[in-house]
């Protein structure tokens, strides 16, 4: 008889789950933000957003762009 592989084996074998979430807004830290859809309605929001990182040779490059979506995944 076969043995079977543990359940945690098997579920990696499937791949990623297909399920997410979508919101339109993020708080974090004190801070909210609202993707650009959402915060068009309103007089007053927050979606710009900056990654701060680094390349491989120690450069920091940082990315700044606007909030699209926000997915929970």
């Amino acid at each position: 008889m076969g043995r079977s592989a543990p359940k945690s084996l098997s579920s990696l074998s499937l791949g990623p789950e297909r399920k997410c979430k979508c919101y339109n807004g993020y708080f974090i830290n004190g801070y909210v933000f609202h993707t650009e859809e959402y915060g068009q309605e309103r007089k007053t929001y927050n979606n710009g957003v900056c990654v701060k990182g680094s390349t491989s040779s120690e450069l920091e490059v940082d990315y700044y762009s606007r909030l699209e979506e926000v997915i929970e995944l």
